[in-house]
C-alpha cells in the first residue's frame, strides 16, 4: 500500500496531502477516489480513505490508526565521509535497516573532502533518499542525515549515546558480545576507504567508544555500515 509523510496531525478526521505527493498520488499512481493509502505523522500510521484528489492537495479520511513499528533502539551510523555515490547507498540501506540517522564524519584518511557549500548541495538529495527508503521499508519517522562534521564533533556527539561503537579492523569486541540498551540510543562509527589511522582510533577509545570487530575479512566502507545495522537489529530483535 501507498505510504505518504506529512507533518500535521488529522484535524476533523481528515489529512490533506500536498505538493509533489498529491501530484504523485493522481498522476504517476493514477490513484482513484475510494482507494486507500497509508499517512504518517508523528509516528503514528493513519489508514486513510481518498476522499478528494487534484494536483496541489488529496483529501484523505482516517479510517484508522496504530503506532509505526520502529526499532526498539535508536540507532546513528556516523560515516566517515565517503564518495558521494557511497553515501547515497549507505543512506538508502541504513534507512531500509532502521537507522535513525546518518552522520557524515570527517576524518583524516577521507578521499571525498567537499567545500561545506558544496555538499550543502547534495545533502537535499541523500536526504530524498533517506525519505524514500522511509517509505519504502514502512518506516514510520524520515531519517535524517545532516552536515558533515568534524571527528572530534563527533567523538562528543556520541559519548552522549547510552552506547558508542568504533569498526576497527585491527580488532576489538564481537558485536555478538555487547549488551544493547533497549529503548536507548547507539552509535557506530564507520572508517573511510583507507580506514581509520591508529591515532584515531586509540582517540575514541580513550573518549569512551567501543571498538567492534567485524571479522578476518575486511569489509567496504559501504559494506561495513550495512552489516553492522542489520547484526544490530537482529540482535536487539528488530529483524
Amino acid at each position: 500500500m501507498p505510504r505518504f509523510f506529512v507533518d500535521e496531525a488529522p484535524v476533523g478526521g481528515n489529512i490533506i496531502i500536498s505538493g509533489d505527493d498529491a501530484r504523485h498520488i493522481g498522476r504517476s499512481l493514477r490513484m482513484a477516489v475510494g482507494e486507500q493509502v497509508t499517512v504518517c505523522s508523528g509516528g503514528v500510521d493513519f489508514l486513510c480513505r481518498l476522499e478528494k484528489i487534484t494536483d496541489s492537495e488529496v483529501v484523505c479520511s482516517v479510517i484508522s490508526s496504530e503506532k509505526s513499528k520502529e526499532p526498539n533502539i535508536s540507532l546513528t551510523v556516523f560515516q566517515a565521509l565517503p564518495k558521494l555515490d557511497k553515501l547515497e547507498l549507505i543512506v538508502q540501506k541504513s534507512v531500509e535497516l532502521g537507522a535513525v540517522g546518518v552522520v557524515p564524519v570527517l576524518t583524516k584518511r577521507c578521499i571525498s573532502r567537499p567545500e561545506k557549500n558544496q555538499f550543502e548541495k547534495k545533502l537535499e538529495r541523500l536526504n530524498k533518499i533517506s525519505l524514500e527508503a522511509a517509505k519504502q521499508s514502512g518506516r514510520g519517522i524520515i531519517p535524517q542525515v545532516s552536515g558533515i562534521i568534524s571527528f572530534e564533533n563527533c567523538l562528543e556527539r556520541m559519548k552522549k549515546l547510552d552506547l558508542g561503537l568504533i569498526c576497527y579492523e585491527k580488532g576489538g569486541k564481537r558485536l555478538s558480545e555487547l549488551e544493547y540498551p533497549v529503548g536507548g540510543s547507539v552509535g557506530v562509527l564507520i572508517g573511510p576507504e583507507g580506514g581509520f589511522e591508529q591515532s584515531e582510533a586509540e582517540i575514541a577509545a580513550s573518549e569512551g567508544l567501543i571498538p567492534v570487530w567485524l571479522g578476518d575479512r575486511i569489509l567496504r566502507t559501504e559494506t561495513a555500515p550495512i552489516a553492522v545495522a542489520a547484526i544490530i537489529m537482529n540482535l536487539t530483535n528488530n529483524i
